[in-house]
């Protein structure tokens, strides 16, 4: 007899995304197999009358297969995008059987979530919603879709708007062929029909894999963990790993190599996680990191008078005549039971006070940008809050600046595309100016280098943090090519050692003279706009 064990075998339960079939793990697999795993790809149905329930059905066979035919196998079921609703459905109902739920460029969905919450494109979801209904709505019941109408299956994005279910970045040009040759319809109720989760298998084990073309990697996940997206923070205490592959949406066609070898390391409970903290809440929208110092505005700002009025503050300098508004527009995607929220933050205080302190009215709002399926509405709340403030008799109409942080920034895009003459200046800091590839949004709407040459001589003025995550950095980077391109007038002020949210995090002299000289730059385009006065101050 011997003291050496082996180790049991893995088994790779492989669960795909929406319009494919198991045929899209095939390069995958042959790599599993290769370094002694069981591979099992699941073929989920395509019939018209499937739904969720279906395909959770079908998850659940494949792992009674694996138990029948490798009993010994620790089985790691992988949900690629859609696939991770009936991954979670499978391992939810027969937790006995997974030993580790990796999430492959997913979403976490809860119980209660229907997939279409969490498919990024957008359009489609815009197209399965059902109207709002003036009379109080019956519960859906647990057999029933979510939704208007839906009709018949959801046909896969034409060869052009392949985009549209994520980056194809690494993809060879064969293989997008096949995604497209092969695509198949996706039942509706497959997307509408809500995940039902019991609590079962809360406790299995779990990794994501973050596909950073895709507009997604760890660093991103710890931002929002910094910022106090309490989705995040539960993450941390439950030990998910995290790994990053260089690629687009479809690993396992662009790197089936890298993909592989993840993989095996996830099933070994390897992989970078969050450290676990206490929200201090003063970063709230900011992009403030885990293990943050103590969060508190850049600068020693003093309070002013503030008034609220619904989702709007107005911070009041010390002033007899109307003076001019900074209008300060926080990120998001941001819970809605979010709390602090944003004009709560360290941040947008000491941005507003700031400018109440050198004569301007400082304005904060609390926009709704919740999901992304919710811009429109958050557009809707910042409109909104311009003409609240441009109405109060304490502000100068005529005299308004708009200043976008974070993914705040793809809002500028409707105010580019058409600026009313009372908007002197748009300030930007460390924005996101274009949706990233896994928003699932169509670039008419949102993307701001598309509307600046109708901005004319609109003044910019543009923060960026020499130490924004790439994903961010490369909208930047594309804003301001179009910005040259169209002659913009435009302010770049080029933070080397500055951080996504560095007031909060980065206390430096380079972090404090760029926010100065941010401020002092818009002030100037305010004062420069009064009828009879020249840049002699405010």
């Amino acid at each position: 007899m011997t003291s050496a064990t082996t180790a049991p075998p893995t088994a790779f339960v492989l669960v795909p995304e929406i319009h494919t079939g198991a045929w899209v793990w095939h390069a995958l697999a042959e790599r599993l197999r290769e370094s002694g795993a069981v591979a099992h790809p699941v073929e989920l149905s395509a019939a018209p009358g499937a739904d969720l329930e279906t395909h959770i059905g079908e998850v659940r066979d494949a792992l009674a297969a694996v138990a029948a035919t490798a009993p010994a196998a620790q089985v790691v079921v992988v949900g690629h995008g859609y696939g991770i609703h009936p991954a979670l459905g499978a391992a939810d109902r027969d937790p006995g059987r997974v030993a580790r739920v990796v999430h492959l460029d997913a979403g976490n969905p809860q119980d209660g979530d229907p997939p279409l919450a969490l498919v990024p494109d957008q359009a489609l979801q815009e197209s399965l919603r059902k109207p709002p209904q003036e009379s109080p709505r019956e519960p859906v019941p647990d057999g029933g879709p979510v939704g208007g109408p839906v009709g018949g299956p959801v046909a896969p994005p034409a060869p052009g708007a392949l985009h549209r279910w994520g980056s194809l970045e690494g993809v060879p040009a064969e293989e997008a062929a096949l995604l497209v040759e092969r695509a198949v319809p996706q039942p509706a109720a497959t997307l509408t029909r809500p995940l039902r989760l019991t609590g079962a298998a809360a406790g299995l084990p779990s990794t994501g894999v973050l596909c950073t073309a895709n507009g997604t990697s760890f660093a991103l996940v710890e931002l929002l963990a910094g910022m106090g997206d309490p989705r995040i923070l539960a993450l941390a205490e439950r030990d998910v790993r995290f790994f990053d592959l260089a690629t687009g949406h479809w690993p396992m066609l662009s790197c089936p190599d890298e993909l592989a070898a993840v993989l095996v390391e996830a099933a070994a409970g390897r992989g970078q996680r969050l450290t676990p903290q206490k929200e201090t809440g003063a970063g709230a929208g900011t992009g403030a990191e885990a293990g943050a110092p103590p969060r508190t505005f850049l600068l020693d700002v003093a309070e002013c008078p503030r008034e609220r009025a619904g989702r709007v503050d107005l911070h009041l300098p010390d002033a007899a005549e109307p003076r001019p508004a900074l209008v300060f527009v926080h990120g998001g995607p941001l819970p809605a039971d979010r709390r602090p929220t944003p004009r709560d933050s360290a941040t947008f205080l000491g941005y507003a006070r700031y400018a109440a302190s050198l004569g301007a009215v400082g304005v904060t709002v609390d926009h709704r940008f919740h999901d992304l399926s919710s811009l429109g509405r958050a557009a809707e709340d910042v409109a909104a809050a311009v003409d609240l403030a441009r109405a109060d008799p304490r502000v100068d109409g005529d005299r308004i600046a708009l200043w976008f942080l974070s993914a705040g920034g793809v809002l500028c895009a409707d105010w580019l595309a058409a600026p009313p003459p009372w908007l002197r200046c748009v300030a930007l800091t460390y924005p996101i100016l274009a949706p990233l590839p896994n928003w699932g949004l169509d670039a008419t709407r949102f993307h701001p280098a598309r509307a600046l040459p109708s901005a004319g001589p609109l003044p910019l003025v543009l923060t960026r943090a020499g130490l924004e995550h790439p994903e961010i950095a490369a909208t930047v980077d594309a804003f301001l090519t179009a910005a040259e391109e169209c002659s913009a007038t435009l302010d770049l002020i080029d933070l080397p050692q500055a951080r996504h949210g560095f007031e909060t995090l980065d206390h430096t002299p380079e972090t404090r003279a760029g926010v100065h000289r941010a401020m002092t730059s818009v002030l100037h385009h305010l004062d420069a706009a009064r009828t009879g006065s020249g840049p002699s101050g405010m």
